[in-house]
């Protein structure tokens, strides 16, 4: 069953969908009876707890999509059709410092850089806009076929998520489709991927909706870890249903992880336990 929308996709998620990673985090009487259990055999992923290194102020009204460093700022994509944007974010501060708008009727989602070129999505327009890295000048655009929703880039090229269990591989000069993947957790498809980072070989994902960050092996899509976000949301203490966890940089010189939400009004920086 799907609910209306509230920021045009569907809020409702099925039982199944949820199970696995409340049986990870959760006692047994807390996954709702009428799901499906999780088959024995398959892999728990550990539980990752990460220590908060630094705060930094965020825009609270940026409803952000896609989350990057590049340059020595954050980098940073805003939804919502009227409101979308790409901008480049002083960490200190929180500043704008640049900012290039998406047009009215298009709703930006993910971000990935290329080579000196920026890439952002749009949620259902399939229009994915190029932009310079350093001035943020609109350079044109491209197609691809399905929803955009999380965006980034590995050693060979872009990966993108849709909100389902698929992440699909794009060529970064004319986004072809390379080759798809299908996520799996604890031996079944986890959905609702949304925003996404590489680091270290290895793919981080949003979950919409749920206080996690699943780590994925891109060669087989099976969840290998799943970071906790839950002290660090309690933190935020957001009273809007859609101010959700949604953005992960990664500053590969210094070894920096960054997370924020929707509408948050700080950027964590967070290690991860070795």
């Amino acid at each position: 069953m799907t609910r209306p929308a509230i920021r045009g996709k569907p809020v409702a998620m099925t039982r199944w969908f949820l199970l696995p990673l409340v049986a990870l985090v959760a006692p047994a009487s807390a996954v709702p009876q009428a799901a499906t259990p999780v088959a024995a055999a398959a892999p728990r992923p550990a539980l990752i707890v990460p220590t908060v290194v630094a705060r930094y102020p965020h825009d609270s009204a940026a409803f952000t999509e896609g989350l990057i460093w590049n340059g020595g700022q954050l980098v940073e994509s805003v939804g919502l059709e009227g409101q979308s944007d790409v901008r480049r974010v002083d960490l200190a501060t929180g500043k704008v410092t640049a900012r290039a708008t998406i047009p009215a009727a298009q709703f930006g989602e993910g971000l990935a850089a290329w080579k000196g070129q920026l890439v952002s999505l749009t949620w259902h327009d399939g229009i994915a806009h190029r932009w310079s890295a350093t001035s943020l000048k609109r350079l044109g655009t491209l197609r691809y076929s399905g929803e955009g929703w999380g965006l980034a880039s590995d050693a060979t090229g872009l990966v993108r998520s849709d909100g389902s269990a698929t992440l699909t591989f794009h060529d970064p000069a004319t986004l072809a489709v390379r080759r798809t993947l299908t996520v799996s957790f604890a031996g079944r498809p986890l959905t609702q991927l949304n925003e996404l980072e590489v680091v270290d070989g290895a793919i981080l994902a949003n979950v919409w909706h749920q206080p996690f960050i699943v780590r994925i092996d891109p060669a087989s899509g099976r969840v290998t870890g799943v970071i906790d976000l839950r002290a660090i949301v309690a933190e935020v203490g957001a009273t809007d249903p859609e101010a959700v966890a949604n953005g992960i940089a990664w500053d590969a010189a210094k070894r920096r992880l960054f997370v924020t939400g929707k509408r948050w009004p700080t950027v964590f920086e967070i290690r991860l336990p070795r």
